[in-house]
């Protein structure tokens, strides 16, 4: 199969779109990213989503209205890195506009009907709903294609995505799904990004290539102060978000930041992000496990170096060195979840998400839907 997954997380940069071939490989995949492109959100999509999102409360029109121009965003970004290719399958996880998952609630907006009728392709979709309804936090779902992916039967692995948010998979060699152990650790580029976004008066969006934090140094007094917060002390399994460490978290240690440069305030919210995820790695992952970094943070130098510091005896690298691309990897997970719709299997991790059992995740916007699935069934016996 020849899809486009789409992904846009807690950043809010933009849409990351992989065009990827899937062949089924006995439990797991073979993955080939063909192309992967992101289609930053324009200055109107990116005001829309402040007013959407929380510390803000929002409105039913703003949603519905949010709803559909990200719709258009998404149906963009997959028609750009498709070019010529003839794509079977769209799978879009959305941009989540509100998530509570002690409350089984969530919601993702960027209309998948829009996506459908631009690309002409079934689209999959809504992928967190059905692990709520059955009594999951509807997070992380990630963890499943780690598994796929990742799983080794010589060494115990670690999984790492840094977004907006991080998470971790620990995946013990020789092990199945529904094996692992995965939550959110807590804030990831979130943080650092609002602080030099404010810093600079909106000059800049993010620390480039982590410069600001490699020429600071963590302040001791209030990293301490933010790792007192209730989140980190809280047993898996535990997801968060934007409704915990978004710009609120800032202005409680606004005072505190203000007292510090640029270069330290930066330097002390990557090591928020590298403290909190070595700390949960050290508790839930076996000793020596090897540490595989993807997503924006693996891009930034502060944070693999502040990591691999507070882990010395593990080996930290970005899962490019694996081949699995770490700017694309979670459109690329999105696009394997969207399969995984389409061949009717559980895709979520109970015991991660704090489901009752395993569910089949997704919706379907079905499009030539018939052909897809014989494809499909052709493909899985082969």
């Amino acid at each position: 199969m020849i899809a486009v997954g789409l992904m846009s997380g807690t950043s809010l940069d933009g849409v990351d779109a992989v065009l990827v071939r899937l062949v089924p490989r006995g439990r797991s995949y073979e993955v080939d990213v063909l192309d992967f492109q992101t289609t930053p959100y324009g200055e109107d999509e990116r005001t829309a989503l402040r007013e959407a999102l929380p510390p803000n409360e929002g409105s039913t029109r703003a949603v519905a209205r949010l709803n559909r121009m990200l719709g258009q965003t998404f149906a963009k970004a997959a028609l750009n890195v498709a070019g010529k290719s003839t794509v079977d399958f769209v799978a879009s996880h959305g941009q989540t506009i509100f998530h509570d998952g002690d409350a089984q609630t969530t919601l993702q907006v960027g209309d998948p009907f829009v996506i459908r009728q631009a690309v002409g392709r079934t689209v999959c979709y809504d992928f967190r709903s059905a692990d709520c309804a059955a009594g999951g936090q509807g997070a992380p779902l990630v963890p499943y294609v780690d598994a796929l992916l990742l799983a080794s039967d010589s060494e115990d692995r670690v999984a790492v995505n840094v977004g907006g948010i991080a998470n971790l998979t620990v995946i013990p060699r020789r092990s199945s799904p529904q094996d692992v152990v995965a939550y959110d650790s807590g804030p990831g580029n979130m943080l650092v990004d609002a602080f030099i976004f404010r810093r600079t008066n909106g000059r800049e969006r993010f620390d480039r290539d982590g410069r600001a934090a490699l020429a600071g140094s963590a302040n001791q007094s209030v990293l301490e102060t933010m790792l007192a917060d209730p989140y980190f002390a809280l047993v898996p399994p535990k997801t968060t978000g934007r409704e915990h460490f978004g710009t609120q978290f800032l202005d409680e240690h606004q005072t505190r930041l203000d007292a510090l440069s640029l270069e330290d305030g930066a330097a002390t919210l990557v090591a928020l992000t590298a403290a909190s995820l070595a700390s949960a790695i050290q508790a839930s992952a076996p000793r020596a496990a090897r540490v595989v970094v993807s997503g924006g943070g693996a891009k930034n130098p502060a944070i693999l170096r502040e990591l691999q510091q507070r882990l010395p005896d593990r080996r930290v690298e970005s899962s490019d060195v694996m081949n699995l691309r770490a700017d694309a990897k979670e459109a690329v997970a999105f696009a394997i979840l969207g399969y995984e719709t389409l061949r009717g299997r559980a895709a979520n991790v109970p015991r991660s998400t704090g489901a009752s059992g395993p569910v089949v995740l997704g919706a379907i916007a079905p499009h030539g839907l018939d052909a897809l699935l014989d494809k499909m069934r052709t493909e899985c016996r082969a």
